[in-house]
């Protein structure tokens, strides 16, 4: 019974020495996609609030066409997709760049990530309170150091709540990596289910995994809230 465990259950918590674990790699996936997203969607959050239409248009575009689409159908669009264009296979570079599961997989959640994030930014950076914008114009501050100084630290703050919802919601979207055949948790679910036909232990152990990484997340968020959002809680 130890030796079946460890041939069929080992796969979500340890490396073979050739794979990395399930749990590796859907952590990889979430912190790799969610990070790469968070740095694109801060300026592109500045863009979609721009009062210039040829600036905002194009962002607000994007996270139309991202928001009003499946995320299944733009993973398979970036895995397999894009990969069937004559275009894309005559170019080296991206020829071995959609040739590789990990890489599509990537590209997928990280521009979905992008676009609800740059919504959220957008949001709280027009949830600033005028006063404070206006009050450091009157000091001389230029745009850049407006935005670096009031505008941005305010918005990131009080983005937190939400935001955490959606790093939440993408640690469970990861589920859709295995169709691009990426080893993450529920594959190795799968493919311990395939090998034992023991399903309720299979996917249990990976429903558990899930749910031990969102009460992480979720209790790392109400440390972040707890200090930088300590200034809107109300006073005794």
């Amino acid at each position: 019974m130890i030796e079946v465990l460890q041939a069929y259950w080992q796969p979500f918590l340890y490396s073979d020495g050739q794979q990395v674990s399930g749990l590796a790699m859907t952590l990889w996936l979430t912190s790799a996609s969610i990070g790469m997203g968070f740095v694109l969607s801060v300026p592109l959050a500045i863009a979609r609030v721009s009062a210039n239409r040829w600036v905002s248009w194009p962002v607000h575009g994007f996270t139309g066409l991202i928001r009003g689409t499946p995320l299944y159908i733009q993973l398979l669009i970036c895995y397999s997709g894009l990969y069937s264009l004559a275009a894309v296979q005559s170019q080296p570079l991206l020829n071995s760049f959609f040739r590789d599961a990990i890489n599509c997989t990537l590209l997928a959640f990280t521009l979905n990530t992008c676009a609800y994030t740059t919504e959220i930014f957008a949001g709280a950076i027009r949830a600033v309170p005028q006063g404070e914008v206006q009050a450091a114009q009157a000091y001389g501050f230029s745009s850049w150091k407006l935005y670096a100084r009031v505008i941005m630290p305010q918005a990131l703050r009080r983005s937190l709540p939400v935001y955490s919802n959606e790093v939440i919601l993408l640690l469970h979207s990861t589920t859709l990596a295995f169709t691009a055949t990426v080893p993450d948790i529920l594959k190795v679910a799968r493919d311990a289910n395939a090998a034992t036909f023991q399903t309720f232990q299979a996917f249990g152990t990976a429903a558990a995994l899930y749910l031990a990484l969102s009460f992480v997340l979720v209790g790392l968020f109400r440390l972040a809230e707890r200090r930088w959002l300590a200034f809107l809680a109300p006073r005794g």
